[in-house]
């Protein structure tokens, strides 16, 4: 049985601008709202990341977070 798609759960989220442009663009091309776009990225994000480069793309990410915030 497919699960029902209810919005359970809403919560402010800070984004960059890239990566508010990149879900965007990712939620245009997929046929779905930016929040329908995040739960399919969180249900199957084992899948859609790739765990080798994943660890590396968080420590730069981490390492400029700090000058982001400025």
């Amino acid at each position: 049985m497919p699960k029902r798609f209810r919005l359970t759960r809403r919560f402010p989220v800070a984004m960059t601008e890239d990566g508010y442009r990149r879900l965007k663009k990712f939620a245009s091309e997929a046929g779905l709202d930016e929040g329908e776009a995040l739960s399919f990225l969180f249900e199957n994000f084992d899948s859609v990341t790739d765990a080798d480069t994943l660890g590396h793309r968080l420590r730069l990410f981490n390492a400029e977070l700090e000058a982001r915030k400025k």
